[in-house]
C-alpha cells in the first residue's frame, strides 16, 4: 500500500524544504507503506521548485494559479492508495500523518480531516478574526446548509482513500476548493473522521489568504451550491 503526500506551493522558498522533511517517511515505511511526496509548484517566481526537489519531492508545475487548481493537478499525479494533503508553509503537523493513516486503515474511515479547534493553535498562528469569528461562522454555516457536523471545515490537513477521491467531484479552482471537498465528502456519504491537530505559525513564504475576499467567496460558493443560481 502506498501513501501519497500532495503539497501545493506558491512562493514558499525557505520553508517548503523544511515542510517536506517534517514528513515522517521512516515511520510510515516501517509501518509497511511506500511513500511518495508530490509538490505542485503553482507557477512560483522564487526557488520553491528546486528547494522541494532538493528535499526529496517530485515536483510538477501547474501554471494556472489557485488552491484548487494546484490540488487537482497533484491528485491526478498521485499514485497512492491513501492521499494526505497539507500546506507547504509549515503550519500543519505532517509529523502526525500516521494518525490519519491509522484511522483510514484500522478504523475504515474514507476521509479524515484535522481539527485545529479541537486541538491546539499556537499563539500567532491564526489571526483573531479567523480564529474567533471567521472560521467558526463559516463552519457553522456549512453545517447548517449541508447537515454536517464538522468543527473545522477549513483545516487544510486531510487524508482520504483513492476510492474516496474518485467519488468526490472536485472542480473549484480557488480557495473555495476547501469547502467543496468537505461538502462532497458529506454528500457522497463518506465515512468521515475528525482528529485534533496542533496548528503552528507559518514558517516563511508568502501569506496567501485575504480575509474578506476569501471568506466571501466561501459564502457565495456555499449558497450557490445549496440553493443554485
Amino acid at each position: 500500500m502506498k501513501v501519497s503526500f500532495v503539497i501545493p506551493a506558491l512562493n514558499e522558498e525557505g520553508i517548503v524544504g523544511k515542510t517536506i522533511k517534517s514528513i515522517p517517511v521512516d515511520e510510515i515505511e516501517e509501518a509497511g507503506y511506500d511513500v511518495e511526496i508530490i509538490v505542485v509548484n503553482n507557477n512560483s517566481t522564487d526557488n520553491t521548485a528546486q528547494e522541494a526537489k532538493d528535499a526529496g519531492a517530485t515536483v510538477f508545475l501547474e501554471k494556472n494559479r489557485g488552491y484548487g487548481n494546484a490540488y487537482i493537478r497533484g491528485f491526478k499525479e498521485a499514485t497512492g492508495d491513501i492521499i494526505i494533503m497539507g500546506d507547504a508553509d509549515g503550519t500543519y503537523p505532517l509529523e502526525q500523518s500516521m494518525d490519519f493513516i491509522n484511522y483510514i486503515v484500522d478504523d475504515g474511515s474514507d476521509f479524515v480531516i484535522g481539527s485545529r479547534f479541537k486541538g491546539t493553535i499556537e499563539k500567532g498562528a491564526m489571526p483573531a478574526l479567523h480564529q474567533y469569528i471567521g472560521n467558526p461562522l463559516l463552519t457553522k454555516m456549512l453545517n447548517i446548509l449541508f447537515n454536517s457536523e464538522y468543527s473545522d471545515t477549513h483545516c487544510g490537513m486531510r487524508a482520504f482513500t483513492k476510492d474516496a477521491l474518485h467519488k468526490m467531484n472536485l472542480t473549484a479552482p480557488g480557495m473555495e476548493f476547501a469547502v467543496e471537498m468537505v461538502i462532497e465528502a458529506r454528500e457522497k456519504n463518506l465515512n468521515i473522521k475528525e482528529i485534533p491537530i496542533s496548528y503552528k505559525k507559518r514558517g516563511g513564504g508568502e501569506a496567501k489568504l485575504s480575509s474578506f475576499t476569501d471568506g466571501w467567496r466561501h459564502v457565495k460558493y456555499m449558497l450557490k451550491r445549496r440553493f443554485g443560481n
